[in-house]
């Protein structure tokens, strides 16, 4: 998953939280390298939330250690630092919040500046920009979040998450909301927008044809040991152990 000079952006190493679910989370190892695409399954969207809260500080683990941006989240003490620390962080979820009294350009626009309405003028053409990397037509841009098709929202969002340019994004189920022909889509074109950023990229999800369609690194979780594998490794190594 990982090389030796690979810059990790993040790493969980020997975590357990408790937070009130059927049994703790437990990851004995995760890392994420600069530019990698990594997929987890297993986690459901409390656990996921948990596993951002984890990376971003906002929760400390009971047990290991987590680094974000090679710096351990034990060693923020003030917020400032929180806050230089998140500086390269992005989230992909459905917890974001969209203001849907204002137009899809104005949604776009808000993490880059506060002056929405009307747009600075200056600030447009970033905006115009995210929306034709996302794959948000134009003609859209002037369109109230409110009654908006999926698809769009969750470009929306994926704008939104992008807008600062991070090292590290990390979706939370990305196709929950998703019809089932969108899925394949919208994960090549995430992993297209991740590959030419050169972001890494880590997504929960539990979409096989999400995942399958994402490429990069798939693994799964296994909740009782925290032991991440690639689905069907132990089967292919069975077949050839039965073949040889």
């Amino acid at each position: 998953m990982t090389t030796a000079d690979s810059e990790v952006l993040v790493e969980l190493a020997g975590v357990v939280k408790d937070y009130q679910g059927l049994r703790p989370l437990r990851i004995v190892d995760l890392r994420v390298t600069r530019g990698a695409i990594v997929s987890v399954s297993g986690p459901d969207a409390l656990a996921a939330e948990v596993i951002v809260n984890l990376m971003t500080a906002a929760m400390r683990p009971d047990q290991g250690s987590v680094r974000l941006f090679g710096r351990s989240t034990e060693a923020i003490d003030d917020f400032d630092a929180w806050l230089a620390m998140l500086d390269g962080f992005g989230l992909l979820t459905e917890r974001a919040v969209l203001l849907d009294q204002f137009s899809i350009a104005q949604n776009l626009a808000l993490p880059l500046t506060l002056s929405i309405d009307p747009i600075r003028p200056d600030v447009l053409p970033a905006v115009e920009a995210l929306a034709d990397e996302v794959g948000i037509a134009r003609g859209d841009l002037g369109r109230a979040v409110r009654g908006a098709d999926p698809v769009v929202l969750q470009r929306v969002r994926l704008a939104r998450a992008l807008a600062l340019g991070p090292r590290l994004l990390v979706a939370e189920h990305p196709t929950a909301s998703l019809p089932r022909h969108a899925v394949t889509g919208f994960a090549r074109d995430l992993a297209r927008i991740v590959s030419q950023r050169g972001t890494g990229l880590l997504a929960i999800s539990a979409d096989r044809d999400f995942v399958k369609a994402l490429g990069g690194t798939a693994l799964t979780l296994d909740a009782a040991t925290g032991l991440l594998s690639r689905p069907g490794l132990l089967a292919r190594l069975g077949l050839r152990i039965m073949a040889s």
